[in-house]
């Protein structure tokens, strides 16, 4: 069994920096362990697996693992495998099948072998638990109490199909010094994954809204550097706080600044009546390689 697939960038423009994917295509012989195995073989924080669509006005199907889970739905997977198939097929739109939704993407070509793709999420935010209290947050993340929390935002638990722990920090100083301490991780964020979403506003930085990290030991990842479902997550959280009932703002949000892999990735949100009506998420990706999987015996 021999299959293609191409490495991209995800989040940026300038490959060697974004979030790492792994695109394997006409995966559809694949079983679901040859595939986690795959995933553990790439070692990157998601691979996406590219299959035919149950409806054949689909683009495709995608399966997506970490290391060690499926996810049923992820950004830089998406957003990667949209830029993917609109670049070969030379598509400006593209519906994906997750196990969350179909995913509608827009892909927008800038050379041969980058683009941008946003989509409407096809699970909008809701609040789904409670975190644990300021004391136990900041012990940790390697914090004080009073570093936790950032203007109008308060911890929240959040998930737009995956599980966030959202925590606000004081500013990008703290969130700079985070330290997680992993002894206790899934007893302190017991919920999904176990993922934790640090975020702050990036006050005096240009072109960036807010700043953020994500930890999630659960996934097999540590640190992630760049973390779409978590910015899906984080939209829940933002409408709660915007000054208008009626209306639609995006935010620029920064991610894997401490990692040395910078990620861009923005996010959309409209409200009616004061209730979100709209979640989006944009980013670039560069595709910087491709080869071929050889697991004949």
């Amino acid at each position: 069994m021999k299959l293609d697939y191409q490495l991209l960038d995800v989040f940026t423009t300038t490959p060697l920096t974004g979030n790492q994917l792994a695109v394997v295509l006409r995966a559809d012989t694949l079983l679901d362990d040859q595939m986690q195995a795959i995933a553990r073989e790439f070692g990157l924080s998601e691979t996406v697996f590219l299959r035919k669509p149950a409806l054949e006005r689909h683009s495709a199907a995608v399966r997506i693992f970490t290391p060690v889970h499926e996810l049923p739905f992820a950004g830089h997977p998406t957003v990667g495998a949209a830029v993917v198939l609109g670049l070969q097929d030379r598509l400006g739109a593209v519906r994906i099948e997750e196990q969350v939704g179909v995913v509608t993407c827009i892909v927008e070509k800038l050379d041969r072998r980058t683009a941008h793709a946003r989509f409407a999420l096809p699970q909008l935010p809701g609040e789904v638990g409670k975190p644990p209290g300021k004391a136990a947050l900041a012990l940790a993340l390697g914090l004080n109490p009073e570093d936790v929390g950032c203007g109008p935002y308060q911890p929240c638990v959040y998930s737009a199909g995956v599980v966030f722990y959202l925590v606000p920090v004081r500013n990008a100083r703290v969130l700079a010094q985070l330290r997680p301490d992993l002894a206790d991780w899934a007893f302190n964020f017991p919920l999904g994954n176990h993922s934790v979403y640090c975020f702050t506003a990036a006050e005096g930085e240009e072109g960036v809204d807010f700043a953020a990290r994500m930890f999630s030991p659960g996934l097999g990842i540590g640190e992630d550097p760049g973390t779409g479902s978590a910015a899906a997550a984080l939209i829940g959280l933002l409408a709660r706080h915007t000054s208008f009932a009626d209306g639609q703002i995006e935010y620029r949000i920064r991610q894997g600044l401490e990692m040395g892999r910078p990620c861009r990735i923005s996010v959309q949100l409209r409200k009616d009546a004061g209730v979100l009506t709209h979640g989006g998420i944009g980013g670039h990706a560069v595709v910087i390689g491709e080869g071929q999987l050889d697991l004949d015996d």
